[in-house]
C-alpha cells in the first residue's frame, strides 16, 4: 500500500504517502485508483513530493496520461504541494492548474487544510 484512507471536508479520501517511489506512469496511476477503490475512497491526494519533475511539463504528456486514469475511472485527483514555481515558469502550466481548479475532478492545492477548504465550499 502506498497510503491510508481518511475523512477529509466529509468525504472519504486515499491519501498517498509523501514518501516512497515516484508515481510516473499510466499504470502506476491505475494501481492508485485500485486502492482507491480497495478503501472506498473517490478522492485520491497525491503529495507533489511523490510525482517527477516531468509531471509539471506538459510538454512530457505524463500529467495528461495519468490524470486521465482517475477520470475515466471517476475518482477525484489532488496533487497537494506548492506549484507556483513551476506554475510562473509555464504559462500553459499556469492555464492548466486555474482551469483545473475551477473543476471538479482534478485540483491542485497547496496543503490539507486548503483541500478541507474547498470541499467544505462546495
Amino acid at each position: 500500500m502506498s497510503g491510508r484512507a481518511i475523512e477529509i471536508g466529509g468525504q472519504r479520501a486515499w491519501l498517498c504517502d509523501p514518501d516512497g517511489p515516484l508515481f510516473a506512469s499510466e499504470r502506476d496511476a491505475a494501481d492508485l485508483v485500485g486502492e482507491s477503490f480497495n478503501a472506498a475512497a473517490q478522492l485520491v491526494v497525491i503529495p507533489l513530493t511523490r510525482l517527477p519533475p516531468e509531471f509539471l511539463d506538459l510538454k512530457t504528456r505524463v500529467a495528461g496520461e495519468m490524470l486521465q486514469k482517475f477520470v475515466s475511472y471517476r475518482r477525484r485527483v489532488v496533487i497537494l504541494g506548492d506549484v507556483s514555481q513551476a506554475a510562473g515558469r509555464s504559462g500553459a502550466l499556469r492555464d492548466f492548474i486555474g482551469e483545473s481548479n475551477r473543476g471538479r475532478s482534478v485540483w491542485f492545492l497547496p496543503d490539507l487544510a486548503a483541500l478541507e477548504a474547498k470541499l467544505s465550499a462546495g
